[in-house]
């Protein structure tokens, strides 16, 4: 998609991309369950000790400097006594609108990039399992699904 471009995002993204998050939360039939706030959420990835980092998918729009945001994909580092460290993607969502337009390639292509350039051993995320479109996009990738793990969580409140 020509009119649509990659960049590292800024902290002034961090309210659109949470914006995202709860659409993605929607699309996932959890909306409740997106509890962190702003300032957490800017703190978390443009503060001192910052433990995420983000591409977004944006579009120059003369009227708003060019921030007109369409999609995200945030991702932070995981160490794995077996492999070292790897890419975490947490989240890669496309708006609704702007499905199927190459946008999701865009930014995943520009994570397998980001994880060769850190020397990454390899990229890791969940899917749930009813999201098909998104299985299926993963599949081009000749992404491996592993059945065998259990997710386990404890939540603070």
């Amino acid at each position: 998609m020509k009119d649509v471009i990659i960049r590292r995002a800024e902290k002034e993204d961090c309210a659109r991309l949470l914006e995202l998050v709860h659409e993605l939360a929607v699309y996932e039939k959890a909306p409740d369950e997106v509890t962190v706030s702003l300032q957490h959420f800017e703190e978390s990835g443009f503060g001192k000790q910052p433990v995420w980092w983000a591409f977004v998918a944006a579009s120059p729009d003369l009227s708003d400097g060019g921030k007109t945001i369409h999609g995200f994909a945030l991702y932070y580092i995981r160490y794995s006594t077996w492999k070292g460290q790897r890419m975490y993607l947490e989240d890669l969502l496309v708006t609704e609108k702007m499905r199927c337009k190459g946008i999701g390639t865009l930014l995943f292509n520009r994570l397998l990039e980001e994880a060769k350039e850190k020397n990454f051993h390899g990229i890791v995320w969940q899917v749930l399992e009813w999201n098909e479109p998104a299985i299926k996009f993963y599949k081009k990738y000749k992404a491996h699904f592993d059945g065998e793990w259990v997710n386990c969580s404890i939540t603070f409140c």
